[in-house]
């Protein structure tokens, strides 16, 4: 899992971005490599998926910017863990098995603001 750091900058989450960059960075080289293990690797961005972090009892964030966040989105909803979920069975099923190293966005087009 990676984020979206390749559609702009995510400010205050240096260390994050980072990290998640390296990860898509790297999908191509460890996919070869695994490949002859008979490994198939992908990465996928789910953007925003609330798994709690956005619930306003246990977020850090002020609500009133999530709230102006979340109306901007085109289906103005967080994802849910289902929505990336769906990609991901995908991909491990027969319907997917040809997809390989490949850095995927499953993301409801919050990256095309």
């Amino acid at each position: 899992m990676t984020s979206g750091q390749m559609h702009g900058p995510m400010r205050g989450e240096v260390a994050y971005a980072t990290s998640k960059a390296a990860l898509a960075g790297v999908t191509a080289t460890v996919a070869a490599e695994l490949l002859d293990a008979g490994v198939v690797l992908n990465t996928i961005n789910p953007g925003p998926v609330n798994t709690g972090y956005l619930d306003p009892e246990s977020t850090d964030r002020p609500l009133e910017e999530l709230d102006a966040l979340r109306a901007t989105t085109p289906f103005g909803r967080w994802g849910e863990p289902a929505d990336p979920a769906r990609l991901i069975g995908w991909l491990v099923g027969p319907a997917g098995s040809w997809v390989v190293g490949q850095v995927l966005t499953s993301d409801g087009g919050f990256g095309l603001q």
